[in-house]
């Protein structure tokens, strides 16, 4: 099965992106791509939804499976292929614009071209939601067409990491299958030990492990889940004082919970407080 819809290339636009194809294969074990460096200019991301296929870079052969990603920036050579024996359901979008190759390379998206999904709902969405704008009205809605090209690419960006060894995967995916427990319990007094434990590693190596998957570090992302409580514990609960959401954010010390406050929000949290008159609606 084939799903796809082509655009036109729209020159000198005022957009920062704009698809040039979205689509995807599905049980066509014969897909195969192959591209010579410089003949596609424009940038694109492939993800494995099921089943299982290759892609060669540098001459090498990597095997993708569901989560899977590769994302080519303009000229790049391209070749990848589904498995004859395990076809697979690969969706992608073409995209140009610009100014992503300076906001992508900012970005460090250039150093790897083969990245693993964490979460694959929100991607799948992204991309129904622009392919039905594109069959639906083409390109009569372009400020509609880049704006959900941008979620798109936000969602991949924000959702990826690069593919590793398989060891190293899997270290990863052990963090991130952390972080809801960890959220869940970062009120209470944070423990590197019990953390460690859980990985299976030292707590040196989980800290390093956590950098890696998350770019923070244990006690950052402690923090931004304890302000993020504390903000919606200041607007939904008038009658609790300031240190009483301090404690039950898991700070003692007020000064210290006011000093984090400041430094994250920009304002301590009774000026916080002080922007919100009224309860949340909810």
């Amino acid at each position: 099965m084939l799903r796809q819809y082509l655009l036109p290339t729209l020159n000198n636009n005022e957009y920062m992106v704009l698809p040039e194809s979205i689509g995807w294969y599905c049980d066509e074990p014969e897909h195969q791509v192959d591209r010579k460096v410089g003949t596609l200019n424009n940038f694109s991301i492939h993800f494995i939804i099921s089943g299982s296929g290759y892609v060669e870079i540098d001459g090498k052969q990597f095997s993708l499976k569901r989560g899977d990603a590769f994302l080519y920036f303009p000229m790049q050579e391209q070749r990848y292929y589904s498995s004859h024996q395990d076809p697979w359901n690969i969706r992608w979008v073409h995209f140009y614009g610009s100014v992503l190759h300076p906001f992508l390379s900012e970005k460090g998206f250039y150093r790897h071209s083969l990245w693993n999904i964490q979460q694959m709902k929100p991607l799948e969405e992204a991309h129904e939601q622009l392919l039905l704008e594109a069959e639906e009205n083409s390109f009569l809605h372009l400020s509609r067409l880049s704006t959900l090209t941008y979620t798109f690419l936000m969602e991949f960006m924000t959702n990826v990491v690069p593919r590793t060894s398989d060891r190293k995967q899997e270290l990863d995916n052990r963090i991130h299958g952390l972080l809801p427990l960890m959220q869940s319990k970062a009120c209470e007094p944070f423990e590197l030990d019990y953390w460690a434990e859980q990985t299976g590693v030292s707590t040196y190596y989980f800290c390093r492990l956590f950098k890696r998957a998350t770019q923070m570090t244990p006690m950052e992302f402690i923090t931004l889940c304890r302000l993020q409580l504390s903000k919606q514990w200041l607007i939904d609960h008038k009658e609790m004082t300031i240190k009483e959401i301090a404690l039950k954010a898991g700070y003692p010390s007020i000064s210290y919970f006011n000093k984090r406050f400041l430094k994250h929000e920009g304002m301590t949290p009774t000026n916080y407080r002080e922007l919100y008159p009224f309860k949340s609606q909810k």
